[in-house]
């Protein structure tokens, strides 16, 4: 079995090669049409999900492509990302209140790490979590990673002021486990029920985090004001309650689950001997190194640069909201050029508005430009996932770089002033430009053609 017509830079090369979690393809998937590509984190799990769960012997169950149990479960996962990546996507609030009021002898780099440790668990666990869901399915990880997630969002609102390794060991290792938990299933799951509109499903069920990324910021920063952040917290913690709680009623599997847990293959190595895919991998982390600054750091930012606080409040809201379309369009695009083929140039837009728009920025239009443009494009870069990470060892490489990368950008900022902002700055988008310019040497290595589906 070859893939190279295909376009996928990590496909296995002969029928013996194993997937990404280990199961050896059938006759019946080297038969199957792949589609890779999404605008959201999808190809690693539309690799794993064509056929995730099923034994080596198992009968090839027909994949429906809609029906109201197939929908019932696009809504279940929608919820899931919504409620717990979304989170995520609204750190850029606890940031700039832990900044202020609760950690404020803490340095932005210390702050920061808090948000990168929940995305380096997230992404270093996902092998594994891919394994269990392969053989258990999500009936056991949905129930635990939801029953951990609001257990620490509970504790978070109960950490005492100053004490730094509370929120370390709440917000950024107990939530990240339980994220990693609910993640991997919510996504790998389409694949149980959709073959030819997996990749628009996939960017459906991922928008659910930019939305979270818009409803948590908005309900965290007004209850904070008004409540103060422990029931603030402790509101958001029931939202999400609810959301999980339907999450787990309605994610169910469509086909036969692994008979035995086995890690072989959960991480394979090999595939950096492969020159394409270790340029990928050296733009992954490059990229991922740097995706994350802006959403940390705009809404400091845009109070150092006087925008009037209600605004400077909704900046993240404004990144994150146009992120739903960005995660739902290119991914029907990138099943028709190829996914590289959109990630490539969406990247080098993302780093160009680092330097002509963010760099130079003054005031509110300004500002809040770079947060509407830098979210629709660097949406189409999350995760990396999307365009041929389809062995574990590249989560090691995202979890890395997710988990220096915020904490680096924070250490510009030892004084809050122009300067070490335009610092901040230019790493941020220099890092990413050559993200996209390693990956376009992997895609021109793997295509020499202009036109080639990559």
């Amino acid at each position: 079995m070859n893939y190279a017509a295909s376009g996928d830079l990590f496909a296995p090369q002969s029928a013996s090669h194993v997937n990404s979690f280990g199961a050896h393809p059938t006759a019946n998937q080297e038969s199957e049409p792949k589609s890779y590509g999404s605008a959201a984190p999808s190809i690693i799990f539309n690799e794993v999900s064509i056929r995730p769960n099923q034994s080596e012997d198992a009968p090839i169950t027909d994949v429906p492509d809609g029906g109201l149990k197939a929908w019932l479960v696009v809504v279940g996962a929608y919820l899931a990302l919504f409620s717990s990546f979304g989170v995520v996507n609204a750190y850029g609030v606890f940031q700039e209140y832990y900044t202020t009021t609760l950690l404020p002898n803490a340095s932005p780099s210390v702050i920061s790490l808090i948000g990168s440790l929940q995305l380096f668990i997230l992404y270093g666990l996902s092998p594994l979590i891919g394994k269990l869901f392969d053989t258990y399915g999500p009936n056991i990880l949905l129930p635990l990673g939801s029953l951990i997630i609001v257990a620490s969002m509970m504790l978070l609102s109960i950490c005492q002021a100053g004490e730094t390794y509370q929120f370390y060991l709440c917000q950024g290792v107990l939530f990240g486990i339980g994220n990693a938990l609910i993640f991997t299933p919510a996504l790998a799951i389409a694949g149980h029920w959709f073959k030819r509109k997996r990749a628009y499903v996939i960017g459906i069920i991922a928008s659910g985090s930019a939305l979270g990324g818009i409803v948590y910021p908005i309900l965290l920063q007004r209850l904070i004001s008004s409540l103060g952040f422990g029931w603030a917290v402790r509101v958001a913690a029931f939202v999400t309650m609810a959301c999980l709680c339907i999450s787990s009623l309605t994610i169910r599997t469509n086909l036969p689950l692994k008979k035995e847990f086995s890690l072989a293959g959960a991480v394979d190595f090999s595939g950096f001997l492969d020159v394409k895919y270790t340029l990928s991998a050296i733009g992954a982390f490059l990229g991922f190194y740097a995706l994350f600054i802006p959403f940390f750091y705009i809404e400091s930012y845009g109070l150092f640069q006087d925008v009037d606080p209600t605004l400077a409040k909704y900046l993240l809201v404004i990144m994150n909201g146009l992120g739903i379309p960005a995660r739902i369009l290119p991914g029907l695009l990138a099943d028709k050029v190829g996914s590289l083929n959109v990630l490539i140039p969406t990247m080098f837009l993302s780093g160009v508005w680092c330097f002509a728009i963010w760099l130079p920025s003054r005031g509110a239009a300004s500002v809040t430009a770079f947060a509407a443009l830098y979210g629709l494009f660097s949406a189409s870069i999350t995760p990396v996932e999307k365009f041929g990470a389809r062995l574990g060892s590249i989560y090691f490489v995202i979890a890395i770089a997710n988990l220096v990368g915020t904490p680096t950008a924070g250490a510009f900022l030892k004084e809050i002033d122009q300067k070490h902002f335009e610092w901040l700055i230019i790493f941020t988008g220099t890092l990413i430009l050559a993200g996209a310019a390693t990956f376009t040497a992997a895609r021109f290595v793997h295509a020499r053609s202009v036109f080639a589906r990559v």
